[in-house]
C-alpha cells in the first residue's frame, strides 16, 4: 500500500513541477533514458527533456494558463510482463486556446484536450510513460472535423458518474482485485474475436457489462450509452469494418478501487474491410494503439473511456490527416 501511495505522491509532485517549468520537471522526475509513448505525430521518445521541449512547452504556449482537470487518478501493481508500480490518470488539459498547436488554428476560447496517461514509477523516478491525447477532439473544438459523420455522439466527455475516480488516498485492495478481475474477464472473453460470429454481441456483452454501460469513445467514433446502442453505434460497425484482427497484448494493466485500465503499443493489428469510420476497404494492416480506462459497478464494467491513436492508424493506411489542416482552414 505504501509503495502505491509513494508513487502517487511522486506523480502529483511532477504535475505541480510541470506547470511551473516542463524542462526542469523532466530532469527532476524522470530517469534520463525514460520511454515516452505519445499520440501521432510524436510517437516514441527516449529523452524526457526532448518530450518537454517538443510536446509540453508548445502545448502550454498554445493552451495558456493550462489546468489539469483530473477525472481518474489511481495506482496499481502491473502483473503483466513489464511489471512494476504504475500510476494512471485521465481527464482534460484545459486552457485558453490562444495560439496554434500542430497548425490547429486557435480560437481564443476555452479548449479541452482529453488525455489519459500511465507512468511507471521506480524509486524516485518515472521510467516509462504512455500518454494519449485526442488531437481530433481538440480540432473539432476549432471547427475542423477530420472524419465523416460519427456513429456515436461528439461530446466534451465527463468523468465517472460517481465522481469517485480521483483516488489520492489508499483504497481497499479487495475492490481493486474485483475491478481487475472484471477487466481481465472482458479481455479474455473477446480475445478470440469469435463472439459476434458465433453467438452475437447481444449475448456476449452482458457477460462483461452492465446494461446501462457508457462507452466514451474518441472523436471520429464518438460516445454511446446502453448495450443496445453500443452494439449499433460502435461494437457492431467495428467488428464488421475491420478484418484480420490480431490482439498484440498490453504493456500495463492495473486497477485500484472501482477503477482500472490498460494500454498496449500496439494493442491490435487490423485491416479495414470497408465502412469503418466511412473509409474504404484496403489490403493494408494497421496497428491500433489504445488506452482504456474503466469503472466497475457490482461485478461488471459500467463505464469505459477510450483513447485510440486514430491519426497513427490511418497514417499507416496512407492517409495523413494532419496534412489536411491547411486545406480545411481555407
Amino acid at each position: 500500500m505504501s509503495e502505491l501511495q509513494s508513487a502517487k505522491t511522486l506523480v502529483r509532485n511532477y504535475y505541480d513541477a510541470l506547470d511551473a517549468d516542463p524542462v526542469t520537471a523532466a530532469k527532476a522526475y524522470f530517469a534520463p533514458d525514460a520511454i515516452w509513448r505519445g499520440y501521432h505525430p510524436f510517437h516514441e521518445i527516449h529523452d524526457p527533456v526532448e518530450v518537454a521541449e517538443r510536446f509540453w512547452v508548445p502545448l502550454q504556449s498554445s493552451l495558456r494558463r493550462m489546468q489539469r482537470r483530473l477525472d481518474i487518478f489511481l495506482a496499481g501493481e502491473n502483473h503483466l510482463e513489464s511489471e512494476g508500480v504504475w500510476v494512471a490518470s485521465m481527464g482534460h488539459l484545459m486552457g485558453l486556446f490562444d495560439a496554434p498547436w500542430l497548425d490547429i488554428p486557435h480560437t481564443n476560447k476555452i479548449a479541452m484536450l482529453r488525455y489519459s496517461e500511465f507512468h511507471r514509477v521506480e524509486g524516485d523516478r518515472i521510467t516509462d510513460t504512455a500518454m494519449f491525447f485526442d488531437i481530433p477532439h481538440l480540432m473539432a473544438q476549432a471547427g475542423l472535423n477530420l472524419f465523416p459523420s460519427q456513429t456515436g455522439a461528439q461530446l466534451i466527455q465527463p468523468g465517472p458518474m460517481t465522481h469517485t475516480g480521483v483516488m489520492f488516498d489508499p483504497q481497499d485492495p479487495e475492490e481493486g482485485r474485483k475491478t481487475l478481475a472484471a477487466i481481465e474477464f472482458m479481455v479474455n472473453d473477446i480475445r478470440d474475436w469469435k463472439g459476434r460470429e458465433e453467438q452475437g454481441l447481444e449475448e456476449e456483452l452482458p457477460r462483461s457489462w452492465n446494461d446501462d454501460m457508457i462507452w466514451w469513445g474518441p472523436t471520429g467514433i464518438g460516445s454511446t450509452y446502453t448495450i443496445e446502442r453500443y452494439i449499433k453505434q460502435h461494437s457492431g460497425p467495428f467488428r464488421d469494418g475491420l478484418a484480420d484482427r490480431h490482439f498484440n497484448g498490453h504493456i500495463a494493466r492495473i486497477a485500484e478501487g472501482e477503477f482500472g485500465g490498460f494500454f498496449g503499443w500496439p494493442n491490435l493489428t487490423l485491416r479495414p474491410s470497408g465502412g469503418f469510420m466511412g473509409m474504404p476497404a484496403t489490403d493494408k494492416l494497421s496497428d491500433m494503439r489504445v488506452i482504456d480506462m474503466y469503472r466497475r459497478s457490482g461485478d461488471k464494467l459500467t463505464e469505459n473511456w477510450i483513447f485510440i491513436d486514430l491519426l497513427h492508424f490511418w497514417n499507416q493506411q496512407g492517409v495523413d490527416l494532419l496534412a489536411r489542416i491547411p486545406y480545411m482552414r481555407g
